[in-house]
């Protein structure tokens, strides 16, 4: 005769419960396509579980400080962006902005990056005496906006001004990227506020399978001096010259390199990054970098993985006797605004040193 059980009343209610409250882990916005002209509209979709009868919010965020630029009420369905926030098309900055959902005050969901299409701040290399166009070795690479600021500064143009043109929106769901590596998972937050181009370059590459084992051929765990540097992966070939068959601008960052930022790699030639990258390993070995190199990423977990490749042993041209490597990497949803890692972060062993400038991470 089989026993029959029966649910105490607390458990009973918590199965009721469970079955009419609404659940928000599958809400989210949904956008239609990625790209759209300047003055179109911008249409989404907000998904909300059918039964959810709270306040729908949507907020346009400042992606760094998190700051509300705008907040308005939202509804199930599909919604124009551009209808309900005036500052879209309005805004001159050019800057990227969020847009994310909230469910009874509850970010909720990955919010959208809104990335405004606009001509390029190119890198060029320059005497440095006269800012005029250079290729001799002792050129320096500055972009374009700041060598316009030094010729005005000298009187040799009127206007700080150039040609800018703003075509539109690329918007899409912000996503992080996990690196599966033969020392274990290192989870990066991209970072498009800071360098918009770079970190979807990098977005397209890893979720094409670019990243699929591929070693780390370079690693400079220290400089001369004891500063840590950098690890460096992201060559097919695994020779240090390849990269993924194109190549694209230095792109002018704001994030500064530091432990775990991940940054471009190039040759000397300020426009050739590709594929490869390298993992900072301290603010103070890699400072020097920032202006020169373009920054785009931030580890969020894994600083022991990172210290890990960094300690492998290598010969004399800095290539691991025994490659670490990256076995797969992917893409996956962000979480929203409210449930964000911080960026890990070391302590430096080392003073700072600026008076020496070793070898870049060149290809």
């Amino acid at each position: 005769m089989h026993k029959v059980r029966y649910l105490s009343v607390s458990a009973l209610l918590a199965f009721i419960l469970l079955g009419i409250m609404p659940s928000t882990a599958l809400a989210q916005l949904a956008v239609d396509r990625l790209y759209f002209g300047v003055g179109q509209r911008v249409v989404v979709h907000v998904d909300a579980p059918e039964n959810f009868i709270g306040e729908i919010t949507l907020k346009l965020l400042d992606p760094g400080t998190l700051k509300v630029i705008q907040s308005v009420a939202g509804a199930k369905g599909r919604v124009d962006l551009t209808s309900l926030f005036s500052t879209i098309w309005a805004d001159k900055s050019h800057k990227v902005m969020l847009v994310q959902l909230y469910l009874d005050s509850v970010a909720t969901g990955s919010p959208l990056v809104l990335q405004p299409m606009i001509t390029p701040n190119i890198a060029v290399r320059v005497n440095p005496s006269t800012m005029e166009l250079s290729e001799s070795r002792e050129a320096e690479v500055v972009f374009e906006d700041d060598r316009l600021s030094s010729k005005l500064a000298k009187g040799q143009v009127d206007s700080l001004d150039r040609e800018v043109t703003y075509s539109g929106l690329r918007i899409y769901r912000e996503q992080e990227v996990v690196m599966e590596t033969t020392a274990g998972e290192i989870v990066y937050r991209l970072r498009p506020d800071a360098a918009p181009n770079t970190a979807y370059n990098f977005m397209h590459l890893v979720s094409g399978g670019f990243y699929t084992n591929i070693i780390f051929h370079r690693v400079v765990a220290a400089l001369s001096d004891g500063r840590p540097f950098v690890i460096q992966v992201g060559d097919p070939s695994g020779t240090g010259s390849g990269g993924p068959g194109y190549m694209i601008d230095l792109e002018k960052t704001t994030l500064a390199h530091d432990f775990g930022v991940l940054s471009m790699a190039r040759a000397g030639d300020p426009n050739t990054n590709g594929s490869q990258v390298f993992v900072c390993l301290s603010k103070e070995g890699t400072a020097f970098l920032d202006g020169r190199y373009t920054a785009f990423a931030q580890a969020v977990s894994g600083a022991a993985v990172i210290r890990e490749i960094a300690a492998v042993p290598v010969d004399a041209d800095d290539r691991p006797m025994d490659p670490p490597m990256i076995l797969k990497a992917y893409t996956r949803d962000a979480p929203s605004v409210a449930n964000r890692l911080m960026a890990i972060s070391v302590q430096p062993t080392q003073a700072d040193d600026a008076t020496k400038l070793p070898a870049v991470p060149d290809r």
